[in-house]
């Protein structure tokens, strides 16, 4: 099953140049008829009666011109491209969505903080920030925006209880903060025609002396990454060269921080137990106290960033991206490592966004079998010798709507219309086949998403399991995310390249941690949820009390173990 943007009919139908004198109705039934059909939640009639309401309450906007900003991935290109022109063309408000890096629009964000300077009206980034705007008090709270100056503008079809990822943009003062629009895992990824292969699997077994499929823990996870580099795979129609065991991505560069702070720290084993986060110590390593105040990152203060579980998570990770991923990886971003496992010649890839999904289905890729079903499978990834049950075991990315105190009143309105008409059950199930981007539960039940499970490689299986709920965004112990989040990959940069061990560069990062930490608490602009920093101790004195951080392991190679994916499934359903 196919579903390509369909830009022809809604061209004709929809793409006017200034601003349509025909907003209404009329637009709204040419809208669904050539893009929506029944690719929705709702039938004919509530998608009438959900656009009904958008030309309404968009009425005393019409004519406005409203700038919103989001990361290039391919959700929002889809409403950028499609859903921006269509709802100018039902509402007369005309939106420019512009498509930016995810690191710009953290620092356009961080600008109009900065400076008050209205410069966009709204913004898709990251729930990661929801510490940062719990804290500062810059966001606006949409609890309170919906119940006072956006009621008027709030759709009584939002169904907040239908956004699966609510609880990671709602505040510990019970405040939802951001809107989610799109929403995607990190899982590992593997070849399961490689894996399922009896040759293979009797190779593997004579090697290892223990079963081949997926990898509960890293110590599995490394010995099949051994096992694929270099192995000819052409008697499975496979290279017959230039085979790897793993892939990932080195280079100095803000995606490279984001690859630890994705969860990769959390599934070593880094930080306490906890759901959505560990808690009192998150997966950044920083410890908050009984009123959520950040009080360190550093183990004499109590934090988790350069304790043991902390150095070996990013020694194994140079060891792997040496040893077993193509040379040209460890000069690769995140975007361009992402594509890389379609190419036919990775076996498995621990740690792999599913926003990639949508470019891993393409018909005559390697990756693909002619009857339009994967050669891979997605799973939970594998985690670390200091990992326990209940730890963070991986990342979700919310990308969620968010709206400044700064926007002016009646630009935030209409900007709020736009925000609610793209996350619409109208436009949901059809968005989400495009992006495949999961954000409502009536959309992940959607019939369609049944028929083309199989097309999916354990996507929709993922999303529809109680797994789902153990994978979580950066929590509330992030004070200040633009600030710290570029302490990781200029530190964790130094460890990469040599320069520095893995210990010389976390016990850095994590000083640094402290020193913005400290910045904060003088400053007082975070009042009494703002850090406020333990005093140093003997580090022993935390190593020996319960939960992180933690000493280091005399074994920090287990048993390797492995599941059958079939199985594994199985436990989903």
């Amino acid at each position: 099953m196919r579903h390509r943007q369909t830009t022809t009919a809604m061209a004709l139908a929809l793409m006017v140049s200034g601003l349509p004198a025909w907003a209404d109705m009329e637009a709204a039934k040419a809208f669904l008829d050539a893009e929506i059909g029944d690719m929705s939640s709702l039938d004919r009639a509530g998608q009438e009666a959900e656009m009904q309401w958008f030309v309404d309450a968009a009425a005393p906007y019409a004519g406005m011109e409203i700038k919103v900003v989001s990361e290039t991935i391919t959700t929002h290109e889809y409403e950028s491209k499609v859903l921006a022109p269509a709802f100018t063309a039902i509402t007369g408000i005309k939106i420019t969505h512009d498509l930016i890096g995810e690191g710009d629009v953290v620092e356009k964000l961080q600008t109009q903080m900065q400076t008050g300077e209205n410069v966009y009206d709204a913004y898709i980034n990251d729930s990661d920030l929801i510490g940062t705007h719990w804290r500062y008090q810059q966001a606006r709270s949409l609890t309170d925006w919906m119940a006072g100056e956006g009621a008027a503008v709030t759709n009584p079809g939002l169904d907040l209880n239908d956004f699966i990822g609510i609880k990671f943009t709602t505040a510990p003062d019970g405040q939802l903060y951001q809107l989610p629009d799109q929403q995607f895992a990190n899982l590992y990824w593997f070849r399961y025609d490689w894996f399922t292969d009896p040759k293979t699997m009797e190779d593997f077994k004579a090697k290892y002396g223990y079963d081949l499929g997926v990898p509960v823990n890293w110590s599995a996870y490394e010995d099949i990454a051994e096992f694929f580099t270099g192995r000819d795979m052409s008697y499975m129609g496979g290279p017959a060269s230039g085979v790897f065991g793993s892939m990932d991505y080195g280079k100095k560069d803000p995606s490279l921080g984001w690859r630890y702070t994705d969860a990769w720290m959390s599934m070593a084993g880094m930080g306490d137990k906890g759901e959505p986060n560990g808690l009192p110590v998150d997966e950044w390593g920083i410890r908050v106290d009984e009123n959520s105040r950040p009080v360190g990152s550093c183990v004499a203060r109590g934090g988790a960033t350069n304790d043991a579980a902390a150095v070996y998570a990013v020694t194994k990770a140079i060891e792997w991206l040496q040893k077993y991923t193509p040379p040209e990886a460890q000069g690769m971003t995140f975007g361009e490592a992402g594509p890389v496992p379609a190419q036919g010649n990775i076996a498995q890839q621990m740690f792999w966004y599913t926003a990639f999904t949508a470019d891993m289905v393409k018909p005559g890729l390697p990756v693909m079998n002619e009857d339009g079903t994967p050669k891979w499978r997605m799973a939970p990834s594998p985690h670390g010798a200091y990992w326990s049950e209940g730890t963070k075991i991986g990342y979700q990315d919310v990308g969620s709507w968010t709206i400044l105190k700064s926007t002016p009143v009646d630009r935030a309105q209409a900007a709020w219309l736009y925000a609610q008409f793209v996350s619409s059950k109208t436009v949901d199930v059809k968005k989400s086949h495009v992006g495949l981007t999961f954000v409502r539960e009536s959309t992940i039940q959607h019939d369609s998403f049944t028929k083309r499970a199989p097309e999916l490689g354990g996507l929709v299986e993922f999303y529809r399991s109680p797994a789902r709920v153990a994978w979580s965004p950066t929590g509330t112990n992030i004070p200040d995310y633009p600030k710290l989040a570029q302490l990781w990959w200029q530190n964790i940069g130094d460890a990469m390249s040599g320069a520095k061990t893995p210990q010389e560069a976390l016990d850095a990062l994590c000083a640094e941690q402290e020193k913005v930490l400290e910045r904060l608490e003088r400053a007082g602009v975070q009042g009494d949820i703002g850090p406020k920093l333990n005093e140093e101790k003997d580090p022993q004195e935390w190593l020996d009390a319960p939960g992180s951080p933690v000493a280091k392991l005399e074994n920090e190679d287990p048993a390797p173990e492995t599941v059958s994916y079939d199985e594994l499934i199985k436990s989903w359903q």
